[in-house]
């Protein structure tokens, strides 16, 4: 019942990447049908998702020692409770009009509930699944990517439902959605188990030498952050996040763009699916393959073929394939997918399992910064390439190449991974009797 639990929360959080659904409709409060004097841009509205990425990195990063202190239940009813009210302010702020509630609401508070939600069960699964760690976490982080599925379709449904002449149904979608994300996340909390000191699965030997870069030690939170392998797994994991992130949030307009008259938004819609498909699978076939062939090979693939479909990218807009871009960026969304499952297990392999939680959380303030980096990168370098005379198809061109040379530095600080010295090891346990 462990991974259901996870799950009840992660598929929860997992509407921020539906969040795009209410943009348009929250420029259009006061107009109901268009937007009117006085309603909010779509520029103003574009924070709101922006906050709570920053703050999901910032409380993951800052809570992380609390949640291992405390352990799952608490942090997940926790996270319950800021997600939740996170939607409740943020529906206050839609009925008085107030940008600041919504930005405080679904920004500061929300955000913080999808950082102490994605962190909190992470190390649980993990001392629950000793031997198969990357599966136990893919399983979990798998329904981050798949809430949009249900967020996205929900959200649209509800706000249908409740529209009237006066009202875009906005306000009552946030409450429902706040009120019913709080209940499901509380199950989560009320299911989950940690094991009992000393527990193992039957017939699992846990490893007493370390062996490559699988340590048999632990490293302190703290401790961990003055390594250059900490720092090392920072960049690694914002290289890849950065080169990912970039292109999910423009992938319908990247597709029209490249392909003029052959793909339509309807089209370019469903190709936005696919891509949220191969995310969501890649997070537990990419997690659970490393388990086999070890994180920093499962890695070395990420950047490797990563770096050469980037590359291609443009050669199959100039070709005029639709079948390859779309083949090509359903790889790519499998590996974004698949680094964000595959970080907690790379990290319990360098630090121990003992406080990979608390250096997860840290480490998810790589996520913040790609958060932004990302879709910079991409909006910016498109405007740019426009207003140069670049006709829009060949717009992403230098933007691909640019993630292409990311991947490339993402590979060879993969390459630099080493054990941690033995002088940031914990002193071992003593044995139980």
């Amino acid at each position: 019942m462990v991974p259901p639990a996870a799950l009840c929360v992660h598929l929860c959080i997992g509407q921020a990447y539906a969040f795009s659904v209410f943009n348009l409709p929250m420029t259009k409060l006061l107009g109901i049908t268009e937007p009117a004097p006085g309603d909010w841009a779509l520029t103003q509205i574009g924070w709101i998702f922006s906050i709570a990425i920053v703050f999901l990195g910032l409380s993951a990063a800052f809570g992380g020692a609390w949640v291992e202190r405390v352990g799952p239940r608490r942090t997940m009813a926790t996270a319950a409770a800021f997600f939740g009210g996170g939607f409740l302010v943020a529906a206050a702020g839609i009925a008085t009009h107030q940008l600041w509630l919504v930005f405080l609401g679904y920004g500061v508070l929300g955000g913080t509930g999808l950082g102490l939600g994605y962190i909190s069960p992470v190390k649980t699964l993990m001392t629950w699944f000793p031997d198969r760690p990357g599966m136990a976490t893919g399983m979990a982080i798998m329904g981050f990517g798949g809430g949009a599925f249900i967020a996205s379709p929900l959200s649209v449904w509800l706000m249908g439902l409740y529209a009237s002449p006066t009202s875009a149904g906005v306000f009552e979608t946030f409450v429902t959605l706040g009120i019913g994300y709080f209940l499901f996340m509380m199950v989560g909390a009320a299911i989950v188990r940690v094991p009992r000191a000393g527990w193992a699965p039957a017939g699992f030997v846990p490893k007493t030498v370390s062996s490559g870069l699988v340590t048999a030690a632990n490293v302190h939170v703290d401790e961990a952050m003055k390594t250059r392998q900490f720092w090392l797994l920072w960049g690694i994991l914002c290289l890849n996040v950065t080169a990912g992130i970039g292109v999910l949030g423009q992938a319908s307009a990247m597709i029209q763009e490249m392909f003029p008259g052959v793909i339509t938004a309807a089209a370019a819609a469903g190709f936005v699916g696919l891509l949220s498909l191969f995310n969501m699978g890649g997070r537990f076939v990419w997690a659970s393959t490393s388990d086999y062939i070890g994180r920093r090979a499962t890695y070395m693939i990420f950047f490797a073929l990563g770096l050469v479909l980037y590359a291609f990218v443009p050669t199959s807009g100039r070709m005029g394939s639709v079948v390859l871009f779309v083949a090509f960026y359903a790889v790519i969304m499998s590996m974004y997918g698949g680094g964000f499952a595959t970080i907690p297990a790379y990290l319990k392999d360098i630090f121990g399992v003992r406080y990979v939680g608390a250096i997860h959380g840290r480490l998810l303030t790589a996520w913040s910064v790609a958060g932004v980096l990302g879709p910079v990168l991409v909006n910016y370098i498109r405007q740019y390439q426009i207003d140069q005379g670049v006709a829009k198809a060949d717009a992403y061109t230098v933007t691909m190449y640019i993630m292409a040379g990311l991947l490339a530095v993402g590979l060879v600080l993969n390459l630099m991974m080493t054990p941690v010295d033995a002088k940031h090891h914990l002193p071992p346990e003593p044995a139980r009797t």
